[in-house]
């Protein structure tokens, strides 16, 4: 998978490439992270890429040429036109099936606005997905595509060493995760839950998914309307909601 980023801020990508899981599947030659000033597509020799709003209003506004044009050379060489991804906030809200989704791409661009946005008729000719991680407004869109970024990456075979990671985290089935222990046993008079320690698989398993179910109930019911739930499962989250 090629990630590559269309910024006016390619520093802010440093660390990120160079840390944790991203930096090792980078390492590995899983995927590449590739940023863009698309500054230097700027056709003045001041190297502008912004100008003041036709109409009137505050902020100033980035131009449609360095945009295009940045587009144009690193999708010269592509067999087909990649999907191109706008973080704004009047786009769609990214969720893990987007992930999933988007880790099955060869190519993607995400393009980072900022200042008061881009021109729309550059939007027009190049973009395909319009994202947003949320309700709120940042100053520009590389914090959201590296959210992204990470997000797609985990779901790329190899990326993560152990794959029942992937299966068993938070939004699987489209539920929370259950709540996790590692040693020491008891901790602070709080012990670690007896069934973790029984060795009986199944039973393991069940609790988990139990602890999955109350804790998407008590913190996200909104994501139950959606949820993969056996007969069993629906009875015992109805037993929840009748307590």
């Amino acid at each position: 998978m090629n990630f590559n980023i269309m910024t006016l801020f390619p520093d802010m990508f440093d660390s990120f490439k160079n840390t944790s899981i991203i930096g090792r599947a980078i390492n590995d030659g899983l995927i590449s992270v590739n940023t863009i000033d698309f500054r230097q597509y700027a056709d003045n020799k001041y190297m502008h890429v912004d100008d003041y709003p036709y109409g009137g209003g505050a902020g100033m506004v980035i131009q449609p040429h360095p945009v295009v044009e940045c587009f144009r050379d690193i999708t010269k060489d592509m067999d087909k036109k990649p999907r191109v991804i706008y973080l704004t906030p009047q786009g769609k809200v990214f969720k893990q099936e987007d992930a999933i989704e988007l880790a099955k791409e060869e190519n993607l661009i995400f393009l980072c606005g900022h200042y008061e946005g881009i021109d729309e008729r550059a939007l027009e000719l190049i973009v395909t997905d319009y994202y947003s991680i949320g309700d709120y407004v940042l100053t520009g869109g590389e914090l959201p595509s590296m959210v992204m970024i990470d997000a797609i990456a985990r779901n790329i075979d190899g990326v993560l060493n152990n794959k029942a990671s992937t299966e068993f985290e938070s939004f699987c089935d489209n539920l929370l995760e259950y709540p996790q222990y590692t040693r020491p046993p008891v901790y602070e008079g709080m012990e670690v839950p007896e069934v973790l320690l029984s060795g009986h698989h199944a039973n393991i398993e069940k609790w988990r998914r139990e602890k999955s179910i109350e804790r998407t109930l008590e913190r996200r019911p909104d994501l139950l309307d959606e949820a993969n739930l056996s007969k069993k499962e629906i009875e015992y989250l109805n037993k929840l909601k009748n307590k």
